[in-house]
């Protein structure tokens, strides 16, 4: 696993940050907790896809097998890194942070981690895709 793929999830913790602030100053209060939740994450994911669509077209990985290695490197780091921030700087518990990944109770949080884990090989196709001639 090349370093730059590393770096390169760096930038998605930004764009996180961005949309979370956004989301608490913009639509929270009028949303509620759940709703502002649900639609930050679509936000997210759109975010996340742009820039991860640029970042596989610019370093273009050699195969599938690097692109599913990619993004299981990313959602590892994400998981890592929301937990350690959970715990560490917003000093939640555990029922908390889990609660984030609880889909039945409205909590989508879990489709980020699964976007960021397949959107690198989903785009590496498309791209290839459009990259052979027919």
């Amino acid at each position: 696993m090349k370093w730059k793929y590393f770096v390169g999830w760096l930038p998605l913790v930004v764009i996180a940050f961005i949309n979370g602030s956004f989301r608490q100053v913009v639509f929270q209060s009028s949303l509620g907790d759940l709703h502002a939740h649900q639609l930050s994450t679509i936000i997210g994911i759109t975010l996340f896809g742009f820039y991860i669509y640029w970042i596989i077209s610019r370093w273009q990985p050699e195969s599938l097998k690097e692109t599913m290695h990619i993004g299981f490197l990313w959602m590892v780091l994400t998981i890592v890194f929301e937990t350690g921030m959970a715990k560490l700087f917003q000093n939640r518990d555990w029922s908390s942070v889990f609660g984030d990944y609880n889909i039945y109770e409205g909590r989508v949080w879990i489709l980020v981690l699964l976007w960021v884990a397949v959107a690198p090989s989903l785009f590496y196709k498309i791209q290839k895709k459009k990259r052979t001639p027919a």
